[in-house]
């Protein structure tokens, strides 16, 4: 299957970037390669790209799709939370600017195999690594084996889903009558559990419980929280970190950590000097996120809940 993914706001992130000619450029979601294209493409021969993802199949689509452009090319299949330690491996110091395009591809979305779609029936999986066996949890091991009070939890925290606790309420009703295996069962179950009255308007009954489900498994949060920081640190001076966010727990978390590395300041609103002695490590190109236009919403519907923000190293 051909690894198909539309780049969202990709334009306005590498602008954002302002990539240089020679530079050293990192995406750390990898994907089909677009942002990564545009990237190769205005750093030239003389500039070094690394690029990062858990997915095995993203990184051969991605090498593939970059082979023609002339910078120095080095991959990584890991995540991306790891970057200090892949910069110490491929032996770069620092980076002029990094991407990060959170969430879930296409072509995962689009391959039944990978249990990430609700609109097909497949395993219930949802791994980013799913082809590294030994990463263990699975989305059939959160909905048969997470209790009640667990998977109520992640619905409400992960999925920001009305219907939470109904919907932990029959699968776990299901599940004693037999282990829950596959998308179309849980996809089932989620559309009995809401009143059919509340499935009329919004988006598909079950968008909310496979996004929280896809974050508990791939601890998503906490590698954006962890990553931040480690990105901001590999930043030459005046380096530029962009993020694209997809739900408002990503964008919270991003917005949060940019504002803190701008203003670190400890002290009393009202103390009238500093006396902490944090210093800033940047500033926020973006005060408020750059949105998808009207024309990138209409032709690609999956960028519609994107936004992005760009830091700046001092």
């Amino acid at each position: 299957m051909e690894y198909r993914h539309t780049s969202v706001l990709l334009h306005e992130t590498v602008d954002g970037l302002e990539p240089k000619p020679g530079g050293v450029y990192c995406d750390g979601t990898l994907g089909g390669g677009g942002h990564a294209a545009l990237i190769c493409e205005r750093i030239g021969e003389g500039g070094v790209f690394l690029g990062i993802d858990k997915d095995g199949e993203a990184i051969l689509a991605a090498s593939e799709r970059l082979k023609s452009y002339r910078c120095r090319k080095l991959f990584c299949q890991t995540s991306f939370e790891n970057i200090k330690a892949v910069l110490t491996e491929v032996g770069v110091p620092g980076i002029d600017g990094a991407v990060l395009d959170l969430g879930v591809s296409s072509r995962q979305l689009d391959d039944a195999g990978r249990g990430f779609s609700y609109m097909q029936d497949g395993p219930l999986d949802m791994r980013m690594d799913a082809g590294n066996e030994s990463s263990g949890l699975r989305a059939e091991d959160v909905v048969n084996d997470y209790s009640e009070k667990e998977l109520y939890r992640i619905f409400r925290d992960y999925g920001e889903e009305r219907w939470a606790k109904r919907i932990a309420s029959f699968i776990v009703d299901e599940r004693k009558r037999g282990r829950i295996e596959s998308t179309g069962q849980l996809s089932e179950i989620i559309k009995r559990a809401i009143p059919a009255a509340a499935r009329r308007d919004g988006p598909h009954p079950s968008k909310r419980v496979y996004q929280s489900i896809r974050i508990e498994i791939n601890d998503e949060l906490g590698t954006l929280e962890r990553s931040i920081g480690m990105f901001i640190d590999v930043l030459r001076p005046g380096g530029r970190l962009a993020i694209i966010t997809f739900h408002s727990l990503e964008d919270r978390i991003v917005k949060e950590a940019f504002r803190k590395h701008e203003d670190p300041c400890d002290c009393p609103k009202d103390a009238p000097v500093c006396v902490c002695g944090k210093v800033p490590d940047g500033r926020r190109v973006t005060k408020k996120p750059i949105l998808p236009s009207m024309e990138e919403m209409e032709n690609n519907p999956r960028s519609r809940s994107a936004k992005l923000r760009i830091f700046e190293k001092l």
